[in-house]
């Protein structure tokens, strides 16, 4: 008997965080591809479409059921069609990097199929090579599962079999004994619940953290976004924060906080101080057979002026026990119910185009070390992509590192940020500082 596939509580926070007006909660990479001879987009499509068979996830849909009856269920799709999630696009002139972030916004932000993900193959880079774009809803996976995913399309030996397809839902008579189950175990776990909220709520400041201060990166957002990258060599970024006993992460926190600071004095502003939120994974790996969302939330006010090292040090001070917090006990997992419930009164979005608690979001995630290739073609690059209703926040970062490279990508509302350019100068100087 197959086993009852709910959207986890922090699956079901993100997908009411995407709800109604806001824009939809989703991640994703741009594929830098070095086509051979015998690359071909429609034999490249085809491999997609075999791979797809074997993640049971990718051909299913997330359906409510009747109340009383639980979270939501994965079941498979039967009118599933492959050509509805992988298609091509021509990349607009001149098909430099400009242009294909260009595409990969639109589609991040477009509409998706039932299923929730896409794969768009852009064709006529300037360079001659050919970029596979993959969208993911994120009630999907998160950065690990991501990860995952992304480990089985370049790898056929991690891919699982094929399971039978469709399989029949599962009776809502059983929906409804699993879910009163759960209400059980739910009640057991009363006992632990309190302790986990502290923890989780120390890991963001508490309840009543200090006011952050007042600045020009806080600004109700529109619904555009555009992206700009920027990358550094790994291993120099990694020896020169492990010499100060620090982690690559708070290597790049210090140069992020650090451009950040140089770009409000830039507009006439200073702060001593920008509160940082950064998503932190609750588990190292995952398969395909295990998505979903498992991380924390940690929220810190990190320093923004003074010699890097120094900030370095400071930064990896302050998000010492916040880390293990956040790895521990994760805010949407035990608001989940709060989170959905304001989002339906649509005071989830109100607040957060209001919200005095963060400046900005980072996100990091390692990737793989060694090069992947994918339909006999070299991913020489992957570029990390997102999308999401942040309220009044107006730029994030979104981190990926790959085969001895770490991508930075700068989102930004555009209205918001119209100095855009001289932010990403100021992060390629405060990198070259650091490393």
């Amino acid at each position: 008997m197959r086993l009852i596939d709910r959207a986890g509580p922090s699956d079901v926070a993100m997908l009411a965080m995407g709800a109604g007006d806001a824009l939809p909660q989703r991640a994703g990479a741009v594929l830098l591809l070095e086509p051979g001879p015998g690359f071909e987009v429609a034999r490249a499509s085809a491999l997609l479409a075999e791979w797809i068979r074997s993640v049971p996830r990718l051909r299913q849909r997330l359906v409510r059921v009747p109340f009383g009856a639980g979270r939501p269920v994965w079941v498979d799709d039967p009118q599933f069609d492959p050509r509805l999630h992988v298609r091509e696009l021509a990349c607009p002139a001149p098909g430099d990097e400009r242009a294909l972030l260009d595409v990969a916004a639109t589609v991040l932000a477009g509409p998706l199929p039932p299923s929730r993900w896409a794969a768009v193959f852009v064709t006529g880079l300037a360079d001659g090579a050919v970029a596979l774009i993959v969208v993911l809803d994120h009630v999907l996976a998160d950065g690990i599962g991501g990860l995952a995913l992304l480990a089985a399309l370049a790898d056929p030996a991690r891919r699982p079999a094929p399971t039978g397809f469709p399989q029949s839902p599962p009776p809502l008579p059983r929906l409804a004994a699993d879910a009163f189950a759960e209400r059980l175990r739910s009640i057991g776990r009363m006992r632990t619940f309190w302790r986990q909220a502290r923890t989780a709520l120390a890991a963001t400041g508490g309840l009543r953290p200090e006011p952050i201060a007042p600045c020009s990166l806080l600004r109700p957002t529109g619904p555009r976004r555009t992206f700009a990258v920027v990358r550094t060599g790994l291993a120099p970024l990694r020896a020169a924060a492990h010499r100060h006993g620090c982690t690559v992460n708070d290597a790049l926190l210090t140069a992020i906080t650090g451009t950040l600071g140089r770009l409000l004095e830039r507009r006439g502003e200073h702060v001593g101080a920008l509160s940082v939120s950064v998503p932190v994974a609750a588990r190292r790996s995952t398969t395909t057979s295990d998505l979903g969302n498992r991380f924390g939330v940690l929220i810190a006010a990190l320093p923004v002026t003074g010699d890097p090292a120094h900030r370095m040090a400071r930064i990896a001070a302050l998000l010492a026990t916040r880390k293990k917090q956040a790895a521990t006990a994760s805010a949407a997992d035990l608001f989940g119910p709060l989170f959905r419930l304001l989002a339906a009164l649509g005071l989830y979005r109100h607040y957060l185009r209001r919200q005095r608690r963060i400046h900005t979001l980072v996100s990091n995630v390692r990737g793989p070390d060694l090069p992947l290739t994918f339909a006999d073609a070299a991913i020489r690059d992957i570029i990390p992509v997102a999308v999401a209703e942040n309220g009044n926040v107006t730029v994030s970062f979104e981190i990926l590192s790959y085969a001895g490279t770490v991508t930075i990508t700068v989102i930004a509302d555009p209205d918001g940020v119209p100095d855009l350019g001289e932010l990403v100068a100021f992060l390629r100087d405060e990198l070259a500082a650091i490393a």
